[in-house]
């Protein structure tokens, strides 16, 4: 069995770390990946994406990437539910990241333009 999802897009809005009772850390993320072909209005369409990230990871997304920085992920899919109050249920699916790439940074641009400036 294989269950892994590759996408690199970009981040919708800046990510922000929370903290579960327990410790751990976690982020939630949107990412805006558009699609390889066109829709029959000529135009690409994208999918918004949802992300999690737990503990490092989502530390140092939420430390070094912004809203509009594009992104690498490496995850996997997992698919919850959940009950409404109205007796209906619900179903999330949402991509689990093990690895985020930094493909472009604010942070990681501005110390290279500092760098050469000096």
């Amino acid at each position: 069995m294989l269950n892994q999802v590759v996408l690199v897009g970009r981040l919708t809005k800046d990510p922000e770390v929370k903290t579960l009772e327990n410790g751990k850390k976690y982020t939630s993320i949107v990412v805006a990946v558009s699609r390889s072909f066109k829709n029959s209005d000529g135009l690409y369409d994208t999918d918004f994406i949802k992300c999690v990230l737990w503990n490092a990871i989502a530390s140092n997304t939420c430390e070094f990437c912004h809203s509009g920085d594009v992104v690498g992920i490496k995850g996997r899919l997992q698919v919850s539910s959940y009950e409404t109050e109205e007796k209906e249920i619900r179903y999330v699916t949402e991509v689990v990241a093990e690895k985020v790439s930094f493909l472009t940074s604010k942070k990681v641009e501005d110390v290279e333009l500092k760098e050469t400036e000096e």
